[in-house]
């Protein structure tokens, strides 16, 4: 098959897929079967739950051959350091979200029992700019007034109408929305959870069992407010998701037992349920936050419920993205899945959830498997390790395959087969990072340099790009390539693996992005011109958080960074530092005066003004 174009042809572009025949696993069920490749045959090594010095994983040289060693989960030896950092840029708070068409749910949103009304415009008075400031000033988004799943102008902007936190990965359903200010000024570290040790655990890498600390990949924690308390969710390599209590670093339940690492942000609902979802190295779970002591497991299913996968892994990287009783998500197994959650309480006050999976369709395409076909076992490596983004009534992700994709569900509550495929775009080379999109509905796209085989077309279309889905026929609008002069062409290990792995940010007209080789960099939106740039401690797989002015970027020698980028196209000064225990891999929150956030080290923070 001829090399993939930015365009695709036309009939790729209306590439459909019909919703499965059966449904999985409901009502707490749990598949434990594992088809996957990468993961050793038979039972699963024990896990060894310790709480080692926090020095553990700390030097960046051990940190990439663990990341390297995490790709080879194959026979065959890879080439990528695999735990990178998604983090989040940010926006003011006070600027505009609609939301997404759901009643607003009284209560601070912890009551649940009502469902979001369904799409279709019934509300067109528009609100007037005061209205719509002052929700979104105290943290909540204003109702969406259009007849669209996501207005694209809430990019930017809080999620929820009811419930006030950081809810998901980026915010929202644009990936674009960092945390509420203010942001600390002098910060120190407050507590630290665990208060000595670290989070640690065993899982295989391939065969063989390897050690895991603290947070990584994307990492971010759920910050709410629910009933006068500032409450956290947040999923860790000691294969738990922890509820910690933000004004002392306690436990408000007890720890969720997840059956493998977490490298994924968890999403809280954001529509007035007690619900967490989340994947792990296991399985996908839904869990209710309304039962006394600990969370309940509503219900769960394993990525191999459905076929046909790709056979890379069964990872659950993605954090989900829940719409009018629909959640979205993407898995490693190379599919992704839209459910009808049918959230409901039942005739005991609790929340109860029967999902049913209505749509899911493979991420890659035979043209792809051409476009691979250099890439040896890789050529199956077309995951979903980033989180779903909508904007209007579009879909859009991309896998690690480097193919980016949109689709359009706009007659999904009608039809569930009329889902279709309506953008393609091949960046050429692994693309984990989030699709990031403006209030005018382009997409940031921020790719890896690593596959030997498909060089040609990375060093082509760049490391980073904005995309103009509107033009599918020639969507690049520009690109900037890492590094900016010729690399060796060859594959990650003797390349050192350039490119970006972490999630660009836009605010205030400006993209921030950071590479593996610690090349961080402000862009201008419109041109993408480099108006900036810095050198920190590389990787620097934390991707950029964005609030109230100010910069803040995790390093991998264990240093946060804050910078002022009130002047946006200046090369902003450093405001202050803090020093943490580990890589900085996972994503900060934002969230009233204080910042949040894990760390490879072991342990998670609360850093604010004393």
């Amino acid at each position: 098959m001829p090399r993939s174009t930015p365009c695709g042809g036309s009939t790729d572009r209306e590439y459909t897929a019909s919703p499965p025949a059966s449904r999985p696993p409901t009502s707490g069920s749990t598949s434990t079967s594992r088809s996957s490749a990468p993961r050793p045959s038979g039972p699963r090594p024990a896990t060894s739950r310790t709480r080692p010095p926090a020095q553990a994983s700390r030097t960046v040289a051990g940190l990439a051959e663990a990341s390297r060693a995490d790709r080879n989960r194959t026979a065959r030896q890879r080439e990528i350091q695999r735990n990178r950092l998604i983090a989040g840029g940010g926006v003011l708070a006070v600027v505009v979200l609609l939301a997404w068409g759901c009643s607003t749910i009284g209560g601070g949103g912890d009551d649940g029992g009502s469902t979001a009304a369904t799409k279709g415009g019934t509300n067109t008075t528009q609100q007037s700019k005061a209205e719509v400031e002052q929700a979104t000033s105290k943290g909540l988004a204003p109702k969406n007034e259009t007849d669209q799943w996501v207005d694209p102008k809430s990019s930017g902007q809080p999620w929820s109408t009811s419930l006030v936190g950081q809810l998901t990965f980026r915010g929202n359903p644009t990936r674009s929305y960092y945390g509420l200010g203010p942001v600390p000024k002098d910060p120190k570290v407050l507590w630290r959870y665990p208060e000595s040790g670290g989070m640690c655990s065993s899982s295989p890498v391939g065969n063989t069992p390897h050690s895991w600390c603290g947070s990584g990949w994307t990492g971010q924690p759920s910050v709410w407010e629910q009933d006068g308390k500032t409450k956290i969710a947040v999923g860790t390599y000691d294969q738990a998701i922890h509820f910690i209590d933000a004004a002392d670093g306690k436990d408000w339940l007890e720890p969720f037992d997840m059956g493998d690492i977490i490298k994924g942000s968890v999403t809280r609902d954001p529509e007035g349920f007690p619900l967490l979802y989340s994947g792990s190295r296991a399985d996908f779970h839904i869990l209710g936050l309304d039962r006394p002591e600990a969370a309940a497991d509503l219900w769960s299913m394993s990525a191999d419920n459905v076929s046909p996968v790709n056979g890379w892994n069964d990872d659950w990287d993605s954090s989900p993205l829940v719409i009018d009783d629909y959640l979205f998500d993407g898995g490693e197994n190379g599919q992704w899945y839209i459910f009808k959650l049918n959230r409901k309480k039942g005739a005991d006050g609790q929340v109860t959830v029967d999902p049913q999976l209505v749509f899911n369709a493979p991420s890659w395409d035979e043209q792809l498997t051409a476009d691979l076909a250099g890439s040896g076992s890789r050529v199956k490596d077309t995951g979903v390790e980033n989180s779903l983004a909508i904007s209007g009534n579009t879909v859009y992700f991309a896998n690690s395959g480097g193919l980016v994709q949109g689709w359009d569900i706009s007659k999904l509550k009608e039809d569930p087969k009329s889902v279709k495929r309506v953008f393609r775009f091949w960046t050429g080379d692994d693309t984990d990072a989030s699709v990031v999109i403006d209030d005018e509905g382009m997409l940031y796209v921020a790719s890896e340099r690593e596959r030997g085989s498909t060089m040609d077309r990375s060093d082509e279309v760049g490391q980073l790009m904005k995309l103009d889905p509107s033009k599918p026929d020639d969507p690049l609008v520009w690109s900037i390539k890492d590094p900016p002069e010729p690399a060796p062409r060859a594959d990650c290990e003797e390349s050192a693996c350039y490119g970006i792995w972490g999630t660009p940010a836009i605010s205030n007209g400006v993209v921030y992005a950071g590479t593996n080789h610690g090349r961080v960099f402000g862009a201008d939106m419109e041109t993408g011109k480099i108006l900036w740039e810095k050198k920190l401690p590389g990787p620097t797989w934390q991707s950029p958080v964005v609030v109230d002015d100010t910069l803040i970027m995790g390093d991998c020698s264990g240093v946060l960074h804050a910078y002022d980028v009130s002047d946006p196209k200046k090369d902003p000064p450093e405001l202050w530092t803090v020093d943490l225990e580990g890589c900085i891999e996972s994503t900060p929150t934002v969230f009233k005066g204080k910042i949040y956030v894990g760390a490879r080290g072991g342990a998670f923070y609360a850093i604010g003004d004393a």
